[in-house]
């Protein structure tokens, strides 16, 4: 099974795919299934672009992602409250193009919000950024030097959607 996980937004849009494997996870010959990363990137759209161009590149990678490693579901996180509208609103666009990219290529959508990717990763629903990359770094394999919070967060949102969807 595969999943997308997406860390919405428009000018760095958080991209992962998780792959559920069989290796060992903790303890050795535990027979502990454990998820691995396949593809983790930030996707960076330029403030010089004009907003619909950004909208079209971040479907275009969607797409490209979707196409080259075929996951089966998008975990996007739903949106918090932010007090800038107008970025609430290109970030609920950007979720847009990202769900609507998803549907069309078949995959079931699952969305989590924030205190629920925070007690999936860290069992503890108010935990802070720290908290949740730290624990992201222990429950998958990744390599720490060019990991962004914004591909982290991904990874969590991912991993939120197997431990829902109980795969």
């Amino acid at each position: 099974m595969r999943i997308l996980g997406i860390d919405p937004g428009y000018e760095r849009l958080g991209i992962a795919v998780l792959e559920k494997t069989d290796k060992t996870a903790f303890v050795k010959n535990s027979g502990v299934s454990r998820e691995a990363v396949i593809f983790s990137e930030c996707f960076k759209t330029s403030a010089k672009l004009e907003f619909s161009e950004r909208l079209f590149l971040i479907g275009e990678e969607v797409k490209n992602v979707i196409k080259k490693y075929k996951p089966e579901v998008l975990a996007i996180e739903t949106l918090f409250l932010n007090t800038n509208q107008k970025t609430v609103m290109h970030v609920t666009e950007a979720r847009g193009v990202v769900i609507y990219e998803a549907s069309c290529a078949g995959l079931k959508i699952f969305e989590a919000s924030p205190p629920q990717i925070k007690i999936a990763t860290t069992g503890y629903g108010r935990a802070n950024k720290e908290q949740i990359i730290k624990m992201v770094k222990i429950l998958v394999e990744i390599d720490n030097e060019k990991k962004s919070d914004d591909e982290l967060d991904a990874i969590a949102i991912a991993l939120t959607a197997f431990a829902h969807l109980k795969y």
